[in-house]
């Protein structure tokens, strides 16, 4: 099928005011044919690596090939990102791209290109098989995968070789190491951010560790499933019980906090991804990692995390768009950015650039995991309910009384009835 309509006119300046950050100046008075307009992430810490700069590089570039076509792109924080989109989609004027935390509701409401629509063959092939999986709604994608992470187990070296410990395999001996991290005064031996920051993802990590998971096989909720009560019933009595998770309840204690602690020395052990790192060498500790512990060796699954670039159909531009897409997916670009911000390539192409290239040695733990990692349910409506109500109640099933089971049982009632809602 023909696609790939070609502009040929000069692109103006931005509509939305980013001349200066991206560039894209008029010339001759001459307007542009199409301008894309595209709302991003921010992964950066601050100004020096904010994505701004990765985006003007980018855009600069393709503009530069692409006469007649201006790419503008607001940047805002994750705090705010997925709600500003919103806002645009309900006052009718979407922008034509959105690179956010979730797609499904406006999928399902009918707002999206396919990503078939929009990309190339061999650009939609190249994503991971379990990142397109994960982007599909009625098995159609819909979402495509812009980062991802996955999860491995931290641990402090020197608090390790000052107690005559090895890394853990199994949930006994992390809670083994927990006892003697305690007992030579870590002030976390083992740190379990169920706090609302970002609860969802340390729960999955645990029930993936125990075989369970929010979904079974069937992609049918089991939240209160049998595995699921019995993890975290052993987190209840074997870690938070006994005092080995620190002095903030679990409940409390926010990921970017026990972060935090682990590059100030004060954690042994903890879940954490690859941006933990940086954080770490920044502060001079010297850490370890290993596949999360399971109830009886190492997991074998991973959580895994995306985070989504969609299409709004409204504007028109479907071949504008799809070829600006195709661009950002290259691989050297998906390369740039998975480097810049210590993520894992999305494409097939960018991972084994990255696992060849000793350049990324320290990435590649991570990127081995992501084929056989496990994403949240993103491709149902009713997760953005769910993953709410997670944050809010997960805390309470550790706690000294908690009940897992009745938390567990409240959150799949939850899930029920979002799903019946949708």
């Amino acid at each position: 099928m023909q696609r790939r309509v070609r502009t040929r006119t000069i692109a103006a300046v931005s509509a939305l005011g980013l001349a200066a950050v991206l560039g894209g100046c008029g010339v001759g008075g001459e307007s542009s044919d199409v301008t894309l307009t595209l709302v991003a992430a921010d992964y950066g810490n601050g100004a020096a690596d904010s994505s701004k700069k990765y985006w003007a590089d980018l855009v600069d570039r393709y503009e530069s090939g692409h006469p007649g076509v201006t790419v503008d792109v607001s940047v805002y924080s994750w705090n705010d990102v997925d709600r500003k989109v919103k806002e645009m989609v309900d006052a009718g004027d979407p922008p034509d791209m959105a690179q956010i935390g979730a797609y499904a509701d406006y999928a399902s409401q009918g707002l999206l290109y396919q990503a078939g629509d929009l990309l190339s063959i061999p650009v939609q092939a190249d994503f991971l098989s379990q990142l397109s999986t994960a982007g599909e709604v009625n098995s159609v994608q819909y979402g495509m995968p812009f980062g991802a992470s996955t999860r491995m187990l931290f641990y402090n070296k020197e608090l390790f070789k000052e107690a005559g410990l090895t890394p853990p395999t199994t949930w006994d001996e992390l809670a083994e190491c927990a006892e003697a991290l305690k007992a030579r005064g870590v002030t976390y031996p083992y740190a379990l951010p169920l706090g609302p920051e970002e609860a969802q993802a340390e729960t999955m990590q645990w029930m993936l560790s125990g075989d369970g998971g929010y979904t079974d096989v069937g992609g049918t909720y089991g939240i209160d499933s049998t595995e699921n009560v019995e993890t975290f019933s052993w987190l209840r009595d074997e870690l938070v019980g006994k005092g080995l998770t620190g002095p903030v309840a679990p409940g409390k204690l926010n990921r970017a906090k026990a972060f935090e602690a682990f590059a100030a020395g004060e954690v042994g052990m903890l879940n954490g991804h690859p941006s933990l790192m940086e954080m770490a060498e920044k502060k001079g500790v010297k850490y370890g990692m290993v596949p999360t512990p399971g109830a009886d060796g190492p997991t074998s699954s991973t959580l895994g995390v995306a985070d989504w670039m969609t299409a709004f159909e409204k504007n028109g531009h479907r071949d504008e768009i799809g070829d600006f897409l195709d661009f950002v997916y290259s691989e050297q670009n998906v390369v740039a950015f998975s480097r810049e911000y210590d993520l894992m390539p999305v494409t097939n192409s960018a991972s084994r650039a990255m696992s060849s290239s000793g350049q990324d040695k320290e990435l590649k733990p991570f990127i081995d995991q992501l084929p056989l990692s496990e994403l949240y349910p993103v491709g149902k409506t009713s997760w953005a309910a769910v993953n709410a109500e997670i944050k809010k109640r997960i805390g309470e099933a550790v706690e000294p009384n908690g009940s897992p089971a009745g938390v567990l049982g409240g959150l799949q009632a939850t899930a029920v009835r979002a799903e019946n809602a949708g």
